[in-house]
């Protein structure tokens, strides 16, 4: 019996189509909010027990390290309801061929790192 092996396993070849890499940024996105939400959560913790505390917490979220953790957060929140309306667009029957779902993939991508960048010079 002859086995049909793969011919080409290098890692670095392989290519997902676009389906296939918005559905794992949308996983990825969905883990990354659940540790966002813990980092929010305390913040709004500390932020409430005192006015100094406030002071403190409004001090770090307006410097930099602030900024990048808000501008990322916002951006996995973003790309999640992007990729959740678009799969449930393909729920109701539509986008499910393969080129209008890689279509719908490609523009969910480029609507994403575009509100990602709206959203980096507006908190800026």
């Amino acid at each position: 019996m002859k086995k049909q092996r793969p011919v080409n396993l290098q890692i670095n070849t392989i290519t997902f189509p676009p389906a296939a890499i918005t559905s794992i940024l949308h996983r990825i996105t969905g883990v990354a909010l659940f540790f966002a939400l813990m980092f929010v959560i305390g913040a709004w913790a500390v932020s409430v027990s005192s006015a100094e505390n406030f002071d403190l917490v409004k001090e770090q979220m307006t410097g930099p390290l602030g900024k990048f953790i808000a501008i990322g957060t916002i951006s996995a929140l973003t790309y999640h309801i992007l990729g959740g309306v678009r799969h449930m667009i393909m729920d109701m029957g539509h986008w499910e061929e393969l080129e209008s779902g890689d279509l719908s993939a490609k523009a969910i991508i480029a609507l994403w790192i575009i509100l990602t960048i709206v959203v980096g010079v507006v908190l800026w």
